[in-house]
């Protein structure tokens, strides 16, 4: 039996029948988990998708949801640009193409947020097109079986791979060959911890297993350490409404909301300080307390971030949905303020149900706060 057939008929048994977009593997169903997918654990996933497609169900829902709603749907899986970019596809699938996404690569690929992966997912799953989704699961799979010396990052060693692994491609099957193999690479060829390799149905074409070097790919390139930047974070309340500023368009966690940070590490006295000099008004009669530390990692850059809680002291009314004039005075980094585009102060329910609060900031916020975020 060659390698196809042996990797299909254990998919037939062992496929995953749990996860809700392949009961109805439509284009519009396989695009949207495919990029929730990216860099995100399946069982993460799973109601992420089931919310979004609740309250989107259909191109036209999704190129009509206003920002703030669509990325606090997104709120949590991190890469806020991809639900940017599902929002601008859609809107030119309805433009371009009467709402039905394109069964073609080239006219795939061009729109926004959808690379060769997704593209082949897509076309693969959702239109039986032979086209390859390689994914992480499929490189490692494939480093493994022939041994691909070079870091997989490279060009050329995922040329290689992608080549070998065509040559088994499935053309009658091609949505069940890559979803065999996402599967595959899930809960049988490891990335972390040692391989299942006794169990795999494509052990008898691996060279590493051959040889017993599963654990030696695929090879990686070395690691450049991340840049550290040192954040002081104002966690301003009155009453139970908070304060929150939109960050810039452009940029890491850009036209996301968040709390108004200051360049470096402020002491308590010099939070203060900062207040009656660049603030005053009001603001100079707000209470003062270490609100806690946190280091947030992304992928280029960490910050090591301590927060402080500034409380009004004094029975003010409800100012939900009003805008602070004290900090939209700020055109830029002044003060050492970071930039913003609108501070806005935020209600328990909008924060609850509007307004998407990055993962970064959560662990500032009390455990009343974050359950209802």
């Amino acid at each position: 039996m060659n390698l196809t057939q042996k990797l299909l008929d254990w998919f037939d048994v062992h496929r995953r029948t749990h996860l809700p977009w392949r009961e109805d593997p439509s284009p519009y169903h396989v695009w949207i988990s495919e990029i929730m997918l990216q860099q995100t654990r399946v069982e993460t996933v799973i109601p992420y998708y089931e919310r979004f497609m609740d309250r989107l169900p259909s191109i036209e829902d999704l190129a009509a949801v206003d920002e703030d709603s669509l990325l606090k749907l997104w709120q949590g899986l991190g890469y806020y640009s991809r639900a940017k970019n599902l929002k601008k596809a859609a809107q030119i699938i309805l433009d371009q193409y009467e709402g039905d996404i394109p069964p073609q690569w080239k006219e795939l690929t061009a729109l926004p947020g959808i690379g060769p992966y997704t593209a082949g997912a897509i076309l693969s799953i959702a239109f039986q097109e032979p086209y390859l989704a390689p994914d992480g699961n499929l490189y490692r799979i494939g480093a493994r079986m022939i041994m691909e010396e070079e870091a997989i990052e490279k060009t050329s060693s995922k040329r290689r791979v992608e080549k070998f692994l065509e040559s088994f491609f499935s053309e009658d099957r091609p949505g069940d060959f890559n979803q065999a193999l996402m599967d595959l690479g899930s809960g049988i060829c490891l990335a972390k911890g040692e391989p299942l390799c006794q169990r795999c149905p494509l052990n008898s074409g691996c060279l590493a297993f051959m040889e017993g070097r599963q654990g030696e790919f695929p090879r990686r390139k070395e690691k450049k350490n991340r840049r550290e930047k040192e954040k002081t974070l104002l966690f301003i309340r009155r009453g139970k409404d908070v304060l929150l500023v939109r960050r810039p368009g452009k940029g890491l966690l850009g036209g996301l909301w968040s709390l108004p940070m200051i360049a470096g590490h402020l002491g308590e006295e010099e939070v203060v300080t900062w207040i009656d000099e660049h603030l005053g008004g009001s603001f100079s009669s707000y209470l003062v307390r270490y609100n806690g530390a946190y280091r947030h990692i992304f992928s280029h850059v960490e910050w090591d971030m301590i927060c402080y809680l500034l409380d009004d002291p004094r029975p003010g009314k409800c100012l939900a949905g009003e805008r602070e004039s004290a900090f939209l005075t700020y055109s830029g980094e002044a003060g050492g303020l970071e930039a913003f585009d609108e501070a806005l102060w935020v209600g328990p329910e909008d924060l609850v149900r509007k307004y998407s609060i990055p993962s970064a900031f959560l662990p500032f916020f009390t455990e009343r706060e974050v359950d209802e975020i």
